[in-house]
């Protein structure tokens, strides 16, 4: 059972830590003048995202582990690391568009105008996955790319104000 609610464990206090990191960022952002953009659909994302996280933390406990996909996810993570230091103190939960700034267009943004969503995406799917749990990755990759629908359409309306 250890093996399962230490990568649970790992992944809520990875989500919590975030959370802080999201925080002040959009406290510094808003402090220099930013404004945040369609805030209603946020809600959906905090729902979504604690309960496949309740979800995993019900059923995952003692289930065999799928290593392989485990793999998966840790390579998921280091996608994570690349899209949070790419945006350094412009990493947020939230749309916070800051006037004059230049869209960030290095690191993985290269390749893909949404690697977070990518990385999210994935991520929804493979953890519960690595616990043979394919109908919670079901359900949630359902309920994830719903909200994703109306976040990017957000996101891409206040980037193109800017842009």
């Amino acid at each position: 059972m250890w093996p399962s609610i230490a990568i649970l464990a790992f992944v809520t206090l990875q989500r919590l830590a975030e959370l802080v990191l999201a925080r002040q960022n959009t406290a510094r952002l808003l402090a220099l003048g930013a404004r945040e953009h369609a805030p209603g659909h946020y809600p959906l994302i905090v729902a979504v995202h604690t309960l496949w996280l309740a979800a995993l933390w019900w059923l995952a406990p003692g289930r065999p582990i799928h290593w392989p996909l485990l793999l998966v996810f840790v390579l998921l993570q280091l996608g994570r690391v690349w899209v949070l230091r790419t945006l350094g103190p412009r990493w947020t939960t939230r749309i916070i568009i800051l006037p004059g700034a230049p869209l960030v267009t290095n690191g993985p943004f290269r390749f893909v105008s949404h690697p977070n969503y990518l990385v999210v995406i994935g991520e929804i799917a493979v953890l519960p996955l690595v616990f043979g749990l394919w109908h919670v990755a079901a359900l949630f990759t359902v309920l994830n790319a719903l909200v994703l629908a109306i976040r990017i359409r957000a996101e891409n309306r206040a980037l193109s104000a800017v842009a």
